[in-house]
């Protein structure tokens, strides 16, 4: 089954041997009858299990080629059960240049537990063998990152964890399957926030993750089932319906993405655009050569290089909102050093790039002459 076929069909056979729905229905309930103790439908209760969840999960499976898939309340869910398959004095080698989220939930809160984590800088998946000893467990990557943009090489760091036995999961959000499959590439885990793309309209908050493996599998279901940070029916379903139109929206968030980085790289009042099609964009060629195109998300500073100038541009804006999150079919703009990225100090934001002039753009799914219409006036 193609991809495009997958985002409609993907793992939902069945899915309603009741009635027939075509759309796979909300099962708004917490428990199940049972005929005898211990004699039920394959649901008992839906902490540990729930039809409409399960639907999402096979989807979210199908997509990635996976064999399990675990949906959670949300993104950062999903990476704390992750982080529970460890334990005090195991290290985590991950990215730098991290998402705020993840680095507030890794060093604020993992750490109190006696799991050290390395950030480091991944774009030479060479220099990360460094950084492995007796105590590693795990590698995390996020690519293309957020918010500088950056591409990880995911086969090459496949080959770093497999020689060394560890785990290797990839943060898919910013690219989604359609763009990029890291378990192909070789990840043991692959995570995303659903609440972006793959829900695509802003309306759910949700996270999710996919592996091949089933006894990796059954250890995070058993901390899905026991923690209990699982997602209700209702977003479940909001996400197997933004799905079905993931192929078709991550053409045109490529579409637009592309004109509006071009457009900015080209106007005098723009300093740096990061953008990871560009031919001079550190890592073009593996990013060329790993993801299907370059996706919606931009990052750019001011050539005044000021907070000021970044904080006043995006208040001028009228069609794209200023707003926290990515990803949904309208245009959004960010200020990640007052915003996503504000949990990290300054001096670290900084040294990935993180300054105060930088503006990080998810570019929806309007018409594209608009979108640079409302960017030209806001610069002017």
């Amino acid at each position: 089954m193609k991809f495009n076929t997958k985002t409609i069909h993907g793992g939902q056979e069945n899915t309603d041997p009741a009635y027939g729905s075509v759309m796979p229905p909300i099962y708004q309930t917490s428990t199940y009858k049972q005929s005898t103790p211990g004699g039920h439908k394959g649901f008992e209760y839906s902490r540990s299990g729930n039809p409409t969840r399960a639907a999402l999960e096979r989807s979210l499976a199908s997509l990635e080629n996976g064999n399990f898939g675990l949906a959670f309340s949300s993104g950062l869910a999903a990476v704390d059960a992750v982080l529970k398959l460890f334990k005090s004095g195991d290290e985590i080698i991950s990215t730098n240049d991290l998402y705020g989220g993840s680095y507030r939930l890794f060093t604020r809160i993992f750490e109190n537990f006696g799991i050290r984590f390395h950030l480091v800088n991944m774009q030479n998946a060479g220099e990360v063998e460094q950084y492995i000893n007796e105590n590693t467990k795990m590698i995390w990557i996020e690519t293309p990152t957020n918010p500088m943009m950056n591409i990880i090489d995911i086969e090459a760091m496949s080959h770093i964890a497999k020689k060394h036995n560890l785990i290797l999961i990839v943060d898919n959000t910013f690219a989604t399957p359609y763009l990029q499959q890291p378990l192909e590439l070789g990840a043991d885990i692959v995570m995303h926030s659903a609440t972006k793309y793959l829900g695509g309209h802003s309306d759910v908050v949700l996270g999710g993750l996919v592996v091949k493996d089933k006894e990796l599998a059954e250890k995070l279901y058993f901390i899905q089932k026991s923690s209990g940070a699982v997602c209700g029916p209702q977003d479940s379903f909001l996400v197997l319906r933004g799905i079905k139109t993931l192929h078709l929206r991550m053409q045109r968030h490529c579409e637009n993405g592309k004109g509006i980085a071009h457009f900015l790289r080209a106007h005098p009042k723009v300093g740096k655009v990061y953008w990871p099609g560009f031919e001079e964009h550190p890592n073009h060629h593996i990013a060329k050569k790993q993801m299907k195109n370059f996706g919606g998300m931009i990052s750019f500073t001011t050539a005044e290089g000021t907070l000021e100038s970044a904080v006043k541009l995006v208040e001028q804006l009228k069609i794209f909102t200023l707003a926290e999150s990515l990803g949904g079919v309208e245009s959004l703009a960010g200020h990640p050093a007052t915003m996503t990225h504000a949990s990290i100090p300054q001096e670290e934001r900084e040294k990935t790039g993180i300054v105060d002039s930088l503006i990080r753009l998810s570019v929806g799914i309007e018409d594209e002459e608009d979108l640079i219409n409302d960017l030209k006036q806001a610069l002017d």
